[in-house]
């Protein structure tokens, strides 16, 4: 074998422990799915293998679930939106302190060592009928009796922004401290203000931060099942909770693979059309 045939097999050698370990751990179990989702759950509780497309046809014509995923992208959408909206001020605090920025990105990161079911579920603690907000209204006089905070709509975004909100500040964060502070006061110098400094300047080029974190706020968000299930009610069920009810409820493997799939494939549309106009490659410096 030649030299240059050695140094170009290199590369693929030193990734065949990863290639592997994403074969067998993503995609093996992908093409599973993508198998089971057409077989057919017979009425005796057994599946039937084949090639049915009952499932997809069920999955893509019923009103039903055709809601439920409307519903799952605008909860997704709005907590994203929030996110966008608290994140930023606090990544650029972050991104301009002087000499506390590890203490503060240390805290920012405490939240990730707490379990996110155990998080979720302190809502309850929070704004339950014997929760602290109402205990505290109650004491000083604002309301007599406790009021029902939970199991709705607006305690779910509540429950995502609180679990997804570190994503979004670590984003814009990444691009905000990658931008010269140089071209700010170069702009003032030239007679703008701060604030069309910041306007002209800083926001345009903090926005692909801000849109990976937004994508991964969305994606997350849109993919979640805990959170509505602990903090929803029954008309605030998200897609994924479909997927999670056909699995382990009913046992319907392939009607829960046809769901999970059609989930996949619209959140992959939206990471394609991501990476077509803005790149990966802000979203991988994010995560790292």
């Amino acid at each position: 074998m030649s030299v240059e045939a050695r140094e170009a097999r290199q590369p693929w050698i030193l990734l065949s422990p990863a290639l592997t370990a994403v074969g067998l751990l993503l995609f093996v179990p992908l093409m599973f799915i993508v198998v089971y989702s057409f077989w057919l759950r017979s009425a005796a509780g057994a599946d039937q293998v084949g090639f049915f497309l009952d499932n997809w046809q069920e999955a893509l014509s019923d009103a039903f679930y055709r809601d439920i995923l409307l519903n799952t992208l605008k909860i997704a959408g709005i907590t994203t939106i929030v996110c966008a909206l608290m994140g930023y001020p606090s990544a650029y605090f972050i991104a301009r302190s002087k000499g506390n920025k590890p203490v503060l990105l240390l805290l920012l990161m405490l939240p990730f060592w707490i379990s996110y079911i155990i998080r979720t579920m302190s809502w309850i603690n929070i704004l339950g009928v014997s929760g602290a907000l109402n205990s505290l209204l109650m004491t000083i006089g604002i309301i007599n009796e406790p009021i029902q905070m939970l199991y709705n709509e607006t305690t779910v975004i509540l429950g995502l922004v609180h679990f997804l909100l570190p994503f979004m500040i670590l984003n814009v964060f990444v691009s905000l401290d990658g931008i010269d502070t140089n071209l700010e006061s170069a702009a003032n110098s030239l007679g703008a203000t701060k604030w069309q400094s910041f306007l002209q300047v800083t926001l345009p080029l903090s926005l692909p931060g801000l849109a990976a974190g937004g994508l991964l706020c969305f994606v997350l968000g849109a993919g979640t099942y805990i959170t509505p299930m602990v903090l929803g009610g029954p008309r605030d069920a998200m897609f994924a909770n479909l997927v999670y009810e056909a699995i382990i409820t009913q046992l319907n493997w392939p009607l829960g693979s046809a769901l999970s799939l059609m989930l996949l494939v619209v959140l992959g549309a939206l990471v394609m059309l991501y990476n077509r106009y803005l790149g990966m490659a802000q979203l991988m410096k994010g995560l790292g």
